[in-house]
């Protein structure tokens, strides 16, 4: 294809050769350029992709798209924009054939609830035969295929590439977690979703690697409403009106107060051993009942929203609720089966607002005790350990702090950290290192009544050690306790 029909919707200066040349791949990895290719110099938080230019004209790339003044080899076209992560994203586009104006995209941006919330409208959405692909923190699903995802949001390259993917699988529409991160870094440019939603907003994600303040975190959240037709908010969230500042689509609402477009009312806890869920009335836009096996007021909220989305696709009260009803999310308040007389969840609270949400949640349903069993992962922030510490030792009965992704810190040394903030509290806690052996005795010490949360992995299948990713997962550390307790060890 023409380099100039990649660059077509990009301003851009010819520095060197020409724009009316043939290409034969699109890259912004110097590892996968091959001849012929169009070499995207991305200025990234490890490396520079400006310090390889003559080694991708060595490989024999045809040209190379900088955001700088560089010296190249006299044979290599050389293409200037203002910043070739936004030039990324609309030659990707372009270079996959625009597929994401043959699907309805449907973006969700919030600081939590994203994950659930795509779930759920992909369940409703499939109940009523549309083919719905997803991207999210967890995984890329298109079609049959999953695929496990590196980012919340991915690079715009492969966004685009999995829109083909999908196109070619007969989806019709795709819902996707949107990141601050994601909005900044351009990842979504060139994209005009159908609907943008924004769940809620909380101070996190701000640092040197991230975003460099609250107005910063805010500001980000809020281009997502700049490249939508429709946005949907949930105005009970005291940024919301940050966030819609100098949004260019139409504005729907939603929440538990009058002043929403589409409300929930009337919300009722729903608790028996080993099952907690939440049931409300939805009123204003639609008129109807609805039961989720989730507890919680933010599953009131991930729900609702569920259901703004999919009332522009026209679908049935009863096949809302009927959808809702199995919608689970693989480590978001995931209920495991083990006692008749207390209830266990894997859980992915991993911070401290979080997990200060999940605890006070499940105090809302007088459980006999709350015992949570989680850890920190290493080579991260000490505060958030002191921070989760200080949080469960103050809403929990009992803490087990475990090890979680030490990563190349001595296990020990992180729960030390947690105990600080632990010791903060009159809460009672116990540490056991070994993350199966922290499980298995919540598990043999569980009393009628109890709930259980063994949170931090949530999905994850592996414990990362000294830079080597090893298989772990909560769900099999749970059966073979159980297995290990029935037989007496």
């Amino acid at each position: 294809m023409k380099l100039s029909h990649l660059l077509e919707h990009l301003q851009y200066e010819t520095v060197q050769g020409s724009d009316d040349i043939s290409v034969t791949e699109l890259v912004n990895d110097s590892r996968k350029v091959c001849k012929g290719s169009v070499f995207v110099c991305i200025s990234g938080a490890v490396s520079d992709g400006h310090s390889y230019i003559d080694d991708v004209a060595e490989k024999g790339a045809a040209a190379v798209i900088v955001e700088r003044d560089v010296e190249a080899p006299k044979d290599l076209a050389v293409i200037k924009v203002a910043d070739t992560r936004y030039a990324l994203a609309l030659m990707s586009a372009a270079y996959f054939g625009y597929p994401a104006k043959k699907l309805k995209v449907i973006g969700i941006t919030g600081t939590k609830g994203k994950t659930t919330t795509t779930y759920m409208v992909k369940s409703i959405l499939e109940g009523v035969g549309h083919k719905v692909g997803l991207i999210g923190t967890i995984e890329a699903v298109i079609g049959d295929k999953v695929i496990p995802a590196n980012n919340t949001t991915p690079e715009s390259y492969v966004i685009q590439k999995y829109f083909a993917q999908m196109v070619e699988a007969g989806c019709d529409s795709v819902v996707m977690e949107v990141s601050s991160q994601g909005l900044m870094l351009h990842r979504t440019a060139g994209i005009l979703f159908e609907i943008g939603i924004f769940t809620n907003l909380g101070e996190d994600h701000i640092g040197p690697n991230e975003h460099k303040d609250f107005d910063d975190y805010k500001r980000c959240k809020g281009l997502l409403f700049k490249q939508c037709r429709l946005g949907i908010a949930n105005v009970d969230d005291k940024w919301y009106e940050d966030v819609f500042k100098g949004a260019s689509c139409r504005v729907e609402t939603f929440g538990l107060s009058k002043k929403a477009d589409l409300r929930a009312e009337d919300i009722r806890h729903i608790s028996r051993p080993g099952y907690l869920g939440v049931k409300y009335h939805v009123s204003g836009l639609m008129d109807f009942d609805v039961e989720i096996d989730i507890p919680g007021e933010f599953s009131v909220y991930n729900s609702l929203t569920a259901i703004a989305v999919c009332r522009h696709f026209c679908v049935p009260a009863e096949n809302i609720k009927a959808a809702l009803k199995v919608a689970k999310v693989k480590g978001r308040i995931e209920m495991v089966k083990v006692s008749d007389e207390f209830t266990l969840m894997i859980d992915y609270a991993h911070n401290a607002m979080a997990l200060e949400s999940l605890l006070n949640t499940l105090r809302d349903y007088n459980p006999g005790r709350i015992v949570a069993v989680f850890g920190c992962g290493g080579n991260r922030s000490k505060t958030r350990r002191y921070e989760m510490g200080e949080v469960s030792g103050k809403l929990a009965d009992l803490t087990i702090i475990t090890s979680d992704n030490p990563r190349f810190e001595e296990p020990q040394e992180i729960i030390n950290d947690i105990i600080v903030g632990m010791k903060k509290t009159d809460g009672n806690y116990i540490d056991i290192c070994d993350r199966g052996a922290a499980i298995k005795y919540a598990i043999e010490h569980g009393r009628p009544g109890d709930v259980i949360v063994v949170a931090g992995k949530g999905h994850e299948t592996y414990q990362e050690i000294k830079g080597v990713k090893y298989d772990m997962d909560d769900r099999v550390l749970i059966q073979k306790a159980l297995k290990e307790i029935a037989e007496g060890r």
